[in-house]
């Protein structure tokens, strides 16, 4: 296939996602039972007036159809609507939350994809050694743990050393700079491990598979057997192989910079974009909601469409 027609392809499937993933998520917050109108009154009996006039404010009056595409026009416009919590655009809700975000996930992911490449590598080709046997059963162990529980282990062994709430300590006034950068990164600790141990064994275990299936093929072997070096048979030919799955497992991880890691974020009360989107759904914040999954869906989509063109680079069977 040539590159032409393969991106074509590819593209049209990704925008055909985006539209299909759009309109699911403007039905889906409206079949859930209960309505944002009856959590913006605050009062259990309010009166039918105030209501009316909370569901006029926001456009919940008009019937469902019209809503729909009073919701796409405004999408072509860069519009995200107005936050139902706030009364503040979501855009610049989703902007300060991303602000906050960024070095909480982006850091985490960075290391747990390093840490998993190699650990990876590492057990694939020291299979069999006492070495590979640790770090696989260390990732088997990591990856079966759910997420809450490793914060929470971590919250209930160093809560009493490190912060493990915030982002920032509420009570530092006078802070120059320097310091407050200093309070910022040691908030960052228990989270950022967190995310590091949920992450680095998913990734683990699909590098060492993918390199293990590499490893077993007859064009590796004639490299050993013609006396190439092991780090040129792992960087030049078992690794280069390899890494169709390698790229894949990848994209998705990056999708979480944006995504946020939401149980991370609530359990530390980081406020990121995880955390925004849990108070929406409490809240039945629908702009709130739509604009976040909007957000997520395109980053996750445009990954995994940007791994697509990656694999025209490293299959060349794409090009038959």
């Amino acid at each position: 296939m040539h590159l032409g027609g393969y991106v074509w392809k590819r593209s049209v499937f990704a925008i055909v996602t985006i539209f299909v993933a759009l309109s699911f998520n403007f039905v889906l917050f409206r079949v859930l039972p209960g309505s944002a109108v009856s959590s913006l009154a605050r009062v259990p009996h309010a009166s039918a007036e105030l209501k009316h006039a909370l569901e006029a404010q926001f456009g919940l009056d008009k019937p469902v159809w019209e809503q729909y595409f009073l919701y796409l026009r405004e999408l072509l416009h860069g519009n995200l609507g107005v936050s139902f919590a706030n009364r503040q655009p979501v855009s610049a809700n989703l902007l300060e939350a991303f602000g906050n975000t960024l070095p909480l996930v982006a850091t985490g992911t960075v290391i747990a994809i390093v840490l998993g490449i190699a650990t990876g590598i590492y057990s694939a080709v020291r299979r069999g050694t006492v070495g590979e046997t640790v770090s696989t059963n260390l990732a088997v162990l990591f990856y079966a743990f759910p997420t809450q529980f490793l914060g929470m282990m971590l919250l209930i062994l160093f809560a009493g050393y490190l912060p493990s709430v915030g982002m920032s300590d509420p009570f530092a006034v006078g802070f120059s700079p320097g310091e407050q950068f200093v309070d910022v990164l040691r908030h960052l600790i228990l989270p950022v491990t967190t995310l590091i141990l949920t992450l680095y064994a998913e990734n683990t275990l699909i590098v060492r598979s993918a390199m293990l299936e590499t490893l077993g093929e007859d064009y590796i072997l004639t490299a050993r057997a013609k006396g190439l070096p092991l780090r040129r048979i792992i960087s030049s030919y078992a690794l280069r192989n390899a890494m169709l799955p390698i790229v894949t497992q990848v994209a998705l991880t990056l999708g979480s910079i944006v995504t946020g890691a939401i149980l991370i974020e609530v359990i530390f009360s980081w406020p990121g974009i995880g955390r925004a989107l849990y108070s929406a759904v409490l809240s039945r914040d629908y702009p709130m909601l739509q604009g976040g999954f909007l957000v997520v869906t395109v980053t996750v989509v445009l990954l995994n469409y940007l791994a697509d063109l990656l694999y025209y680079r490293l299959d060349p069977r794409l090009t038959r």
